[in-house]
């Protein structure tokens, strides 16, 4: 299984890391992508990332996965990328598991993605989950897309990526095996 982790300046570092680390320890291929120029990427707090590609030199074809970690002001930064925007409506024509967290599921919203679909995100961006039912849960999944609260749930939103890419005995024995729970 192939997946995005799409990465821009100001992306909150824990919402990101936490599903690379999970996913990577699934068997996933698991690929930082920045949605600049540059594969050095700064997070909210100050941590600098060396992306594994920038998304000028991925080419056509849509992963697997693509996951959106928020963050300030990389939700932003996300939801101004016109590459990152075919992308996901890519993604969504081809079924694949196309999952948000934190401010990010507003970048879903803003594309439609949501429309009759129950997501989650943090609190104050219900507005921008547009056509959405916005649920109170922590993770949210509904289908093959996956939103998720903020920071606090990441390992959660990776686990449930876990299950929906391996299937629930993978998830269950990563859980086993990190010491979740």
């Amino acid at each position: 299984m192939k997946v995005y982790i799409m990465l821009a300046d100001g992306f909150e570092e824990t919402e990101a890391l936490v599903p690379w680390d999970v996913l990577k320890r699934a068997g996933a291929e698991v690929q930082l992508v920045s949605v600049s120029a540059s594969k050095r990427v700064t997070g909210a707090h100050g941590l600098a990332v060396e992306a594994d590609s920038v998304i000028d030199d991925i080419g056509p074809s849509v992963p697997d996965c693509v996951v959106l970690p928020g963050g300030m002001p990389g939700t932003l930064n996300l939801k101004a990328c016109a590459k990152l925007s075919e992308m996901l409506l890519k993604a969504d024509a081809e079924g694949k598991i196309i999952a948000a967290i934190c401010a990010a599921p507003s970048v879903l919203g803003g594309l439609g993605l949501l429309k009759g679909k129950k997501a989650v995100c943090f609190p104050g961006f219900e507005n921008a989950l547009e056509g959405a039912k916005v649920v109170k849960t922590s993770v949210c999944r509904d289908g093959r897309i996956i939103t998720a609260k903020g920071m606090g749930a990441a390992f959660e939103f990776a686990f449930a990526l876990t299950e929906l890419l391996f299937g629930p005995d993978s998830a269950t024995e990563l859980k086993k095996g990190v010491q979740y729970n």
